[in-house]
């Protein structure tokens, strides 16, 4: 987990093991139905809802949350284009446009609006959103 060996006995949901196991509160439960994206991680690089996901789907797996990413480009843009309001999407968002640049390290507008849109920001900053990934990249 973000970089270190981790168990965990199952029977719980990955949010809930990464929340209240592991105490790390970077994934955020949203709505529970896989629909939202607070609740993103990376699980081998790859980003997915982790609030319906059993814990041991991830076992023997790599799963890094928000915190795991630090430092990453993407924070520092994030912070200069002030793309976060409340703040409450972010962590998911964050993981998400990680994972597209590892895959793609120059995505085109299109690239970064399909990798973001499973995410719902209710603050209405997404234009500052797109405009941090866009700095990150350059």
């Amino acid at each position: 987990m973000n970089g270190r060996p981790a168990e965990h006995p199952g029977g719980v949901t990955l949010l809930e093991a990464l929340r209240s196991d592991f105490a790390l509160s970077g994934p955020r439960f949203g709505c529970g139905q896989e629909q939202c994206g607070a609740c993103h991680v990376l699980l081998n690089g790859e980003s997915v809802p982790s609030c319906a996901l059993p814990v041991e789907a991830a076992e023997g797996r790599e799963v890094t949350t928000v915190e795991g990413l630090t430092p990453h480009p993407l924070q520092a843009a994030f912070e200069a284009e002030q793309a976060g309001q409340c703040g409450f999407c972010l962590s998911g968002i964050l993981v998400s446009a990680a994972a597209l640049l590892r895959r793609n390290p120059g995505p085109d507008e299109a690239a970064i609006r399909a990798a973001l849109e499973p995410h719902l920001c209710r603050c209405g900053v997404q234009n500052r959103i797109l405009r941090a990934v866009r700095r990150a990249v350059a």
